[in-house]
């Protein structure tokens, strides 16, 4: 919306506070795809992550009419944040927290920018299937250790950032990082799984 158009996030949050749900509108379109991205991360299951975007943007309305979001200047650091607390309430209802089970549908092509070297056609070829071969390891991966690797590689957030978002620790954010790759390195070693792209 041209209306909009050089309106910070946070002013968004707070004209919709003050009562423009066009405000709202614009905010959503702006935030849905990212965060829709973030949660099928995490969770894996398209029809879940749906449930998961719906209910993190209810408690984002509710938490925005109740005056629960100042101005920090971060708006899209505080959804993210909501909807990780989202994701664990599920976990927590589900008893299994720590593994998720993988589904056969999904191969992280949800992901934008996995775009691989425009050299020769072979080389792409290559790195393409590497591409692959990283997501579908990745798909191994128990859920903190997917997201936090999701967090630092995908979105580029600093390991503070990364634990503030999911309620832990620095040190809790680096050794999920930590166990992540020597998984993913394991993993392969065991498949026999050349990591490295090709120039």
């Amino acid at each position: 919306m041209k209306r909009f158009e050089g309106v910070s996030d946070e002013a968004l949050a707070l004209l919709y506070v003050e009562g423009d749900n066009k405000a709202f509108d614009e905010l959503l379109s702006r935030t849905q795809e990212k965060l829709f991205t973030y949660i099928m991360f995490v969770v894996r299951n398209h029809d879940m992550a749906d449930d998961i975007f719906q209910e993190t943007f209810v408690k984002v309305i509710t938490k925005l009419q109740h005056g629960q979001y100042t101005d920090s200047g971060k708006f899209q650091f505080w959804v993210t944040r909501i909807a990780h607390n989202v994701i664990m309430d599920w976990y927590r209802a589900q008893r299994n927290e720590h593994i998720v089970e993988p589904t056969e549908d999904n191969d992280l092509q949800n992901l934008r920018g996995a775009s691989v070297m425009d050299t020769y056609r072979e080389t792409e070829l290559v790195n393409e299937q590497i591409l692959r071969d990283v997501k579908k390891m990745m798909n191994a991966l128990p859920a903190p250790q997917r997201e936090v690797v999701y967090m630092r590689y995908y979105q580029q957030l600093s390991f503070k950032e990364i634990a503030e978002i999911t309620g832990v620790s620095i040190n809790t954010s680096l050794g999920r990082m930590r166990y992540a790759l020597m998984n993913l390195r394991r993993m392969a070693k065991d498949h026999k799984i050349e990591l490295a792209l090709q120039e």
